[in-house]
C-alpha cells in the first residue's frame, strides 16, 4: 500500500476504485456497504466494477511497463459503452467530456480518463511493480519512472529479493568454481 498523496483530479476516482482491492490481504472494499458507498455504486453494480477494477489496473501495469498479471477485457472496449457529452460552460467558454448520466460508475471513470488524456497526466498513474501490491499511484517523480506505490515497502522489498538472488548466484558460482578446482587435476610447478 502506498504512502503517496492522491492522484489528481479526478483520477482520484480511478485510483481509489484500483486501491478498492488489497491484493495482498485479500480485502475488497467492494464487499462493504462503506466502499460501495465512496465509489456511488450499489450492490447491484459490484461484478460490473470489478471487471472495470481489472481492466484500469491492467492499464496502469502498462503505463509503468508491466504485463498485466491476468486476462482482462481491454479498457478500451470497457470505456466504449460510457456515455460522454461535451459540456460547454457558459461563463467561461471552457468545455470538458462529462458523463451522460453521472451515476453509472463507468461514465465516471471514462471522464476521469478523458480530463487526464487532455491535460496529459493519464500515464502517470500506475501500478505497482510488486506482484503481491499492484497498487494504484499517481507517479509524481521528475522523471516519470517511478516503479512501486512506496519506496519503504515495496521498493525495498523488491531490492532485497535482488540482493539475495544476487548473493545466491554468486555463491553458487564460487562453489561450482570450487567444485571444479578440487575436481581439477592438480600439477607441481617446478
Amino acid at each position: 500500500m502506498s504512502d503517496r498523496s492522491a492522484a489528481p483530479g479526478n483520477l482520484v476516482l480511478v485510483e481509489s476504485l484500483v486501491n478498492s482491492l488489497d491484493i495482498e490481504s485479500g480485502r475488497d472494499l467492494l464487499d462493504t456497504e462503506e466502499g460501495r458507498a465512496n465509489l456511488g455504486i450499489g450492490p447491484e453494480d459490484v461484478a460490473d466494477a470489478r471487471t472495470l477494477r481489472e481492466s484500469l489496473r491492467a492499464a496502469l501495469l502498462a503505463h509503468a511497463g508491466h504485463r498485466p498479471h491476468r486476462t482482462v477485457t481491454p479498457l478500451g472496449d470497457l470505456l466504449a459503452h460510457a456515455p460522454l457529452h461535451l459540456a460547454v460552460d457558459d461563463t467561461d467558454g471552457s468545455a470538458r467530456l462529462a458523463p451522460a448520466d453521472p451515476a453509472p460508475l463507468l461514465s465516471r471513470v471514462a471522464a476521469a480518463v478523458a480530463e487526464a488524456l487532455v491535460a496529459g497526466v493519464w500515464q502517470r498513474l500506475k501500478a505497482c511493480e510488486a506482484p503481491d501490491c499492484h497498487w494504484a499511484y499517481y507517479d509524481r517523480s521528475p522523471a516519470g519512472r517511478g516503479r512501486w506505490c512506496s519506496m519503504q515497502v515495496c521498493g525495498a522489498r523488491a531490492k532485497m529479493r535482488r540482493y539475495r538472488a544476487k548473493d545466491a548466484k554468486d555463491i553458487e558460482n564460487t562453489e561450482g568454481a570450487q567444485e571444479a578446482h578440487d575436481t581439477a587435476p592438480h600439477t607441481k610447478d617446478r
